[in-house]
C-alpha cells in the first residue's frame, strides 16, 4: 500500500499532571512554531486555552497541534499532528476521540508516581485499537524519582492489560519536559538527562516507531468527523482525518448522518493547523488532520464521502456513563437576584440571566453536539432533565461552565446509573490508587470500610509512603474527597477509574452529620451566628441573604436542625459597661461547587448562580418536610 512519510499522527496520553501539556509546549517551541521573539514571552501550558483548564491545572478537551520537524540528515519537513488528550478518566470520551485520529500513542509517566488509575485507562483504550506505544518516563528530575522501578511497574501493566509481544517491545525515552531535554539513555534518579540539549531523541523516536499513514490508489474519499468547533464568522467547523482519497476547497461531498441517511454538501473552507492556528488550505490528502466549514448541522461519528461512491465509516464508540444529575431552573425564592439576593442591585443584570427551561434546555443540547460521553434524559418534570456522564468532576466542570455564561440552575444530588443483569441490579464500581503516609493507613482503610471498598492490593515503597488499591462502589466516593483529605491532613493523593459493574452493595451512609436549616428568610446578623456556632459548622457571612429551607451550616449532631439564623440582638435604652459581647464568629467554611454537590443528602440540593452557590432543601417549606418525616417514621 502507498504510504505518505510527509506526515506521523500520535496522541499524548497520561495520567492528570503527568506533563503531556508541558511536553507538548516543548515540543512546539524547539520545532519553531514560534519565533524567536514570541517563544520567550509565551505562556506554560499554551494547549490549556479553557480558562477552567488553566484554573484547575487540568486538560478537559482533546485538542491538535502541528508541528514541521526538520530532520537532521537535511530531508524533506515532516509534519508531526499531536492530539493532546485529557488525563483525567471522567473526560474519557475526549480521550476515545482523540485515539480515532491517530496510528501510535506517546504514554507519558511520572518518574515518582508510576501508572496511576487513568494511565490504565488510556493504555487499555490503546491497546484495544492496537497502536503503538512509546513509553516516555518524564520528570526525572523529581528528587523522589524512581526510574527503574516505574519502568517494571508500566511492563507489570501491559502484561496486567494483556498486551502482546509486539505491543510489548516498546522504546522508551526518558526527559524532563519542563527543560525541553529528552534522552534515551537512562539518566540517574532526580537528574536532567545528561547527554543531550533537547528533545531530538524524542522527535526521532517518533519518526522511526510512528507507523506512516498508509492508503489505497483510487480508494473513494472517506473522512471521519472526531471533533466540532466553531467560528463566528465560519459557524459549526468539522475537524477531520482523511482516512482515504483527497478533500478539496469547493468540492461537493456526500455527508453520511449518524442515522445512515446521505445529502451532499459543499466544503466551503478547508484549513490545516500549524502550532496553534488553522490556516486556509486547498487540498488535505489520506492521514491529513483537517478543519472543514459549510455543514452547520454535522456531528461526531458521522462521515464526508465520495458522492458517487459513498462508504460510512464506523462510528465513535464510548463507555457508558456512570454518574447522573437532575439539573433544572432555579427554584428558589432568590432567582434572578444576584449574589446577595437583594433585589435593588443586581436588577441591572436580571435581565441578562438565563432563567427558563428552555434557556437550560437548549444549552444542554448544545453541550451535546460536541461532548460524546454525555447524556441528557427527560424528567417528570418539564424544567428538570437527567443529565449522565462518567464522572462527578465532568458534570461540575459543565455547571460551572453554564453558570459563568449566566444560567441559574438547581442541581440535584448525584446519583449512579445502576443497570439490570438477570433481573439483578448492579451498579458501576471505581478502582481508587490512595498514596498516603504511613500513620494515616488506619484513617483510610476505616474510611473505605464504611464506603463498602475493599481493599484488592498494598505496597510500601520504603520512604515512609503506601500505595493503596480498593475497588469501591462509585455511590461510595460521592463526597469521599473531603473527608479523606480532612482524615490525612491534607497529604492524601487519590485517584480512580471506572472498573465495570458489580451487584448492588447495599445501603451506604456517606454522611454522618445533619444540617443546619433556616427556619425564615431574612439576613444573617453576627449575633445570631454567635450563638449557632456551638451547634455546628456555618456556611454564611453575615450579612448573606437566607430563605426557608436554605442549608447555613453542617450540623454536630446526626438530624437536621431548624434555626434562626437572622435573629438580631434586643435593644434597650440602658447602657451597662458590661453588655456588650465581643464574641469572635468563627470564620464561615465556604464550600466549592463540587464541594456542595458531595455534602448533598438525597433531600437536598444545590442553587447554582453566576454569583453564589447555595445548598438547600428540595421542599423549602419547615412544616410540610415536618409531615413527610412523621409519615416516613409511621
Amino acid at each position: 500500500m502507498p504510504t505518505r512519510h510527509d506526515i506521523r499522527n500520535v496522541a499524548i496520553v497520561a495520567h492528570v499532571d503527568h506533563g503531556k501539556t508541558t511536553i507538548v509546549d516543548a515540543m512546539l517551541k524547539q520545532a519553531g512554531a514560534f519565533a524567536a521573539h514570541a517563544a520567550e514571552s509565551l505562556d506554560d501550558r499554551m494547549m490549556d486555552s479553557n480558562d477552567l483548564e488553566r484554573e484547575k491545572g487540568i486538560t478537559i478537551l482533546a485538542k491538535n497541534t502541528a508541528v514541521k520537524y526538520h530532520p537532521k540528515d537535511g530531508g524533506d519537513p515532516i509534519t508531526i499532528n499531536i492530539i493532546d488528550t485529557p488525563g483525567h478518566a471522567d473526560f474519557g470520551g475526549e480521550v476515545e476521540r482523540g485515539l480515532s485520529m491517530v496510528d501510535a500513542v506517546v504514554l507519558l509517566v511520572d518518574a515518582s508516581e508510576g501508572p496511576l488509575p487513568q494511565t490504565r485507562f488510556v493504555l487499555r483504550k490503546a491497546l484495544s485499537k492496537r497502536l503503538p506505544v512509546i513509553l516516555c518516563i518524564n520528570k526525572t528530575d523529581r528528587p523522589d524519582s524512581r526510574i527503574d522501578e516505574v519502568v517494571n511497574e508500566t511492563y507489570d501493566l501491559f502484561l496486567d492489560l494483556d498486551a502482546d509481544e509486539d505491543q510489548i517491545e516498546f522504546p522508551i525515552v526518558y526527559a524532563c519536559g519542563r527543560d525541553g531535554i529528552a534522552s534515551l539513555t537512562k539518566p540517574e534518579d532526580g537528574t536532567v538527562p545528561a547527554d543531550s540539549e533537547n528533545l531530538e531523541p524524542f522527535f526521532s523516536t517518533i519518526l522511526e516507531h510512528v507507523p506512516a499513514p498508509t492508503y489505497e490508489d483510487d480508494a473513494p474519499l472517506q473522512a471521519h468527523v472526531t471533533n466540532l468547533d466553531a467560528d463566528n464568522f465560519l459557524g459549526r467547523i468539522a475537524l477531520l482525518r482523511v482516512e482515504q482519497g483527497e478533500l478539496r476547497k469547493g468540492q461537493t461531498v456526500a455527508w453520511i448522518k449518524r442515522d445512515g441517511t446521505v445529502s451532499n454538501v459543499r466544503i466551503t473552507e478547508l484549513m490545516m493547523t500549524e502550532a496553534l492556528t488553522r490556516k486556509p488550505a486547498e487540498v488535505a490528502g489520506p492521514g491529513d488532520i483537517c478543519a472543514v466549514a459549510g455543514i452547520p448541522d454535522i456531528m461526531i461519528g458521522e462521515t464526508l464521502a465520495d458522492p458517487e461512491n459513498p462508504i460510512a465509516l464506523p462510528l465513535i464508540t464510548v463507555d457508558e456513563p456512570a454518574i447522573s444529575m437532575t439539573i433544572g431552573t432555579n427554584t428558589s425564592p432568590l432567582v434572578g437576584r444576584g449574589g446577595t439576593g437583594k433585589g435593588a442591585d443586581a436588577k441591572s443584570a436580571v435581565k441578562d440571566r438565563k432563567v427558563t427551561a428552555r434557556q437550560v434546555k437548549d444549552r444542554l443540547d448544545r453541550e451535546l453536539i460536541g461532548n460524546v460521553s454525555l447524556r441528557v434524559l427527560d424528567t417528570e418534570r418539564p424544567d428538570a432533565w437527567e443529565v449522565q456522564g462518567r464522572g462527578e468532576l465532568a458534570l461540575a466542570i459543565l455547571v460551572e461552565q453554564m453558570r459563568r455564561e449566566g444560567f441559574e440552575m438547581t442541581i440535584g444530588k448525584p446519583q449512579v446509573v445502576t443497570k439490570q443483569v438477570d433481573g439483578k441490579t448492579y451498579e458501576p464500581v471505581e478502582r481508587l490508587t490512595v498514596d498516603v503516609p504511613e500513620e494515616h493507613m488506619g484513617a483510610v482503610t476505616q474510611l473505605m470500610g464504611t464506603r463498602k471498598g475493599r481493599m484488592d492490593n498494598m505496597s510500601n515503597h520504603g520512604s515512609g509512603w503506601v500505595r493503596m488499591e480498593f475497588v469501591v462502589p462509585s455511590r461510595g466516593l460521592i463526597g469521599f474527597r473531603t473527608e479523606f483529605l480532612t482524615n490525612t491532613r491534607g497529604t492524601g493523593i487519590a485517584h480512580s477509574i471506572h472498573e465495570g459493574h458489580e451487584p448492588w452493595f447495599g445501603e451506604l451512609k456517606t454522611r454522618n452529620n445533619g444540617s443546619l436549616v433556616a427556619d425564615r428568610a431574612g439576613a444573617v446578623t453576627a449575633f445570631a451566628m454567635t450563638n449557632l456556632q456551638e451547634r455546628g459548622v456555618l456556611f454564611t457571612d453575615p450579612g448573606t441573604e437566607v430563605y426557608e429551607g436554605m442549608i447555613v451550616g453542617e450540623n454536630s449532631r446526626a438530624d437536621d436542625m431548624d434555626v434562626n439564623i437572622t435573629k438580631e440582638k434586643k435593644l434597650t435604652n440602658m447602657r451597662s459597661s458590661s453588655a456588650d459581647s465581643f464574641e469572635a464568629i468563627v470564620p464561615p467554611r465556604k464550600l466549592s461547587l463540587e464541594q456542595s454537590l458531595e455534602f448533598c443528602r438525597d433531600d437536598e440540593c444545590v442553587e447554582v448562580t453566576p454569583e453564589a452557590v447555595r445548598i438547600r432543601k428540595v421542599v423549602l417549606d419547615q412544616k410540610e418536610r415536618g409531615r413527610t418525616a412523621s409519615r416516613a417514621k409511621r
